[in-house]
């Protein structure tokens, strides 16, 4: 079993998983390397792994993937997974984060956090003295990112030089893209109407990641971009807390849902994602998101596997 730890993964114990940003891209490889096996492994070897070790795990925001990946994968590995709802909390009374960093570190192995400002995870991990995982934050979502690359990664073996487009709004999923592509050596493009572009101090940082890496980031408002793709991507246009917005997000989106039409404008073979949930009709069209392109429920399974890496290289 040690030698799934040996090599860049031996330097991840006891790290924090905020933003792709923060890890090199030996070590975001490692990753990907450790999905993989820990993917075929027998569950009866996996348990072993984080046997006795416990994850808290604190949602201000609801959850069906991230909920149910984090809990069945830390059962999975040997371990035990605890929700603590942000309603439950003391946070709700006035607790500090700090405050509630340092005790849950006496009580818990890990912390995973699934939040609205990512200075609350910043913060969190600030405290804390355990590994704190990003579960989603309104700027970034660095798991649902690394399960995708891990998707592509399955099935072509080398993401080197693929064009990943992006067609929605520039938002946490856009960014942990943009990050993410720009350290594994990917080409991404984001397409956003102009007013939902991306965050400009993100596309600089993934440009300046992209440099070192040999990849490229485009980010515009033209879907001629969509031509010579490998990977068309998409998300809904109006996230959690946006709901008020979703009549004028649909208006200014118009045009730009991922259908049959847009497809055919990328390459012969690329294939479909979506980070789900989907508002299938709005952003993508349920001929493509259930075409044969489409690896859409390929990537919902793969982030329990990536999750399972993370936590085991972290916590064990």
């Amino acid at each position: 079993m040690e030698e799934l730890f040996a090599g860049p993964v031996a330097e991840l114990q006891g790290r924090d998983f905020l933003s792709l940003a923060d890890y090199s891209r030996t070590e975001l490889e490692a990753l990907l390397a450790l999905a993989r096996t820990l993917k075929v492994m027998p569950k009866d070897r996996q348990r072993e792994i984080l046997k006795g070790k416990t994850l808290g795990m604190i949602f201000q925001k609801a959850s069906t993937r991230t909920r149910v990946s984090f809990e069945v994968g830390i059962y999975q590995l040997g371990g035990h997974g605890l929700f603590l709802s942000g309603q439950d909390l003391q946070l709700r009374r006035g607790e500090t984060i700090g405050d509630t960093a340092q005790v849950l570190s006496r009580y818990l192995d890990g912390i995973m956090i699934r939040t609205f400002g990512h200075d609350e995870v910043e913060e969190l991990a600030r405290y804390a003295s355990i590994p704190v995982i990003n579960g989603l934050t309104d700027l970034l979502h660095p798991c649902q990112a690394l399960g995708d690359y891990f998707t592509l990664w399955e099935l072509w073996g080398d993401l080197v030089g693929r064009r990943l487009v992006y067609v929605g709004d520039g938002n946490n999923m856009a960014h942990s893209l943009l990050l993410g592509g720009a350290m594994l050596g990917v080409n991404v493009v984001v397409i956003s109407p102009e007013g939902y572009l991306p965050q400009e101090t993100i596309v600089q940082k993934a440009r300046a990641l992209a440099e070192e890496s040999g990849s490229s980031i485009e980010v515009t408002s033209d879907l001629a971009a969509v031509e010579g793709a490998d990977v068309l991507y998409t998300d809904v246009w109006a996230s959690m807390g946006q709901e008020s917005e979703q009549a004028q997000r649909a208006a200014a989106f118009r045009g730009y849902q991922v259908n049959g039409e847009l497809l055919r404008k990328a390459k012969a073979d690329a294939v479909v994602m979506h980070c789900l949930p989907a508002h299938r009709g709005e952003e993508i069209s349920a001929e493509v998101m259930d075409g044969p392109q489409s690896v859409i429920f390929q990537q919902a399974e793969n982030r329990l596997h990536i999750q399972k890496a993370i936590m085991a290289a972290l916590m064990r």
